[in-house]
């Protein structure tokens, strides 16, 4: 595994992605009836800020950072709560990974599958949940998981694909594992989050997945630099399919409220528009 996200927790791009996710898992609450969360790549459960891998990039400086003591962005509200919880005594220290993040947000009648392929992340994320039967893991191929788990037992939920990209093939796999998860499980939420360098890469991600003939599917960008230079990591994007009412509208004035917090650069940008509608 040469990819470490303990560098970049808590950067721009968790924090975008992770105010998304809790929207979604948010909007699940509307109903009693109960719903599975599946991460298939889940990571480990939390990061240490303080760690030596965070201090040497201190990217969360950026990102979290710039956030926690703001309390100007009411829809960030959910998310900023399960970052407290992790840091009781009021000081941010600790960084929740996606299933950490997510399990702050299951009622008891809810259930999360974790998918890892790394053995040492697996045993993270075991002794992170040690006990919590509301919570499987499973060492598993992420794409493979797509088609061995879904459809859950629960008829709804949220799928969360969130890859390292450390191959040259992981857009062309993304893209075969949403079409295979949506033939099982059309009626899924599916948020798929991705890193913005240069723009060309981007835009054949897109016309692949319109390819597919998936419908409703909304585009979701936060870029706080220019995506002109594949030198940095300009910004990321989310691609929700299925996306539950009003997540467009509340996008559409969160992202730009977080971008005042966030930007880099004057030409930093959010884009929230239908990359497939109904």
């Amino acid at each position: 595994m040469n990819y470490r996200h303990a560098f970049h927790a808590g950067n721009f791009a968790d924090v975008c992605k992770h105010i998304v996710l809790s929207l979604l898992l948010t909007s699940l609450h509307r109903k009693a009836t109960p719903f599975c969360y599946l991460d298939t790549h889940a990571g480990c459960g939390r990061y240490d800020l303080l760690s030596e891998a965070a201090q040497k990039t201190a990217e969360y400086q950026a990102g979290i950072q710039r956030l926690w003591p703001n309390p100007k962005l009411p829809e960030a509200e959910n998310f900023l709560a399960a970052v407290h919880a992790l840091n009781s005594e009021g000081v941010l220290r600790y960084y929740p990974g996606s299933p950490r993040l997510a399990r702050f947000f299951l009622r008891p009648q809810d259930r999360m599958l974790l998918v890892e392929a790394h053995g040492e992340e697996v045993a993270k994320l075991k002794s992170e949940f040690e006990g919590d039967r509301q919570v499987v893991i499973q060492q598993q191929d992420a794409y493979a998981s797509l088609k061995a788990l879904l459809p859950p037992q629960e008829k709804r939920g949220l799928v969360l694909i969130d890859p390292p990209y450390e191959s040259a093939q992981e857009f062309e796999q993304l893209v075969q594992g949403l079409r295979i998860a949506t033939e099982r499980w059309a009626s899924g939420i599916y948020a798929i989050w991705y890193p913005i360098k240069n723009r060309p890469p981007i835009e054949r991600l897109h016309r692949s997945l319109i390819a597919t003939g998936i419908r409703k599917m909304l585009l979701a960008e936060f870029c706080p630099y220019p995506d002109d230079s594949a030198l940095r990591l300009n910004g990321c994007g989310m691609i929700i399919v299925n996306p539950p009412w009003q997540l467009e509208q509340t996008l559409k004035t969160t992202l730009p409220a977080l971008l005042a917090l966030l930007r880099q650069h004057a030409r930093g940008r959010t884009d929230v528009s239908w990359l497939v509608g109904e």
